[in-house]
C-alpha cells in the first residue's frame, strides 16, 4: 500500500491495521521487566485490603501508586 492511500484510509477512519506489520511493534517506555520486592507482612495485608476495596489486583495498585509517586517526584524538580 502506498503512503498516500494509507494516509487517506487512516484519515477517513478506515481500519488500516491489516497494512501494518505488528509483529515488530513496540510500545516505547512500556516494555516490561520483572523485579522482585520483599514487603513486610503488614504492608502486604494493607495493599490487599486497598486493592480489594478498589477491585484491582495487588500488582495493579502497586504499579499505579509507584507511577503516581514517580510523576510527582519528577514534577517537583
Amino acid at each position: 500500500m502506498k503512503a498516500k492511500k494509507f494516509d487517506a484510509d487512516f484519515d477517513s477512519g478506515k481500519n488500516v491495521t491489516a497494512a501494518l506489520d505488528l509483529s515488530k511493534a513496540r510500545r516505547p517506555l512500556q516494555e516490561q521487566k520483572r523485579v522482585n520486592v520483599d514487603f513486610p507482612a503488614w504492608m502486604i495485608e494493607s495493599l490487599d485490603r486497598e486493592a480489594g476495596r478498589l477491585g484491582v489486583t495487588r500488582q495493579s495498585i502497586i504499579k499505579v501508586w509507584l507511577a503516581e509517586r514517580l510523576e510527582q517526584a519528577s514534577s517537583d524538580k
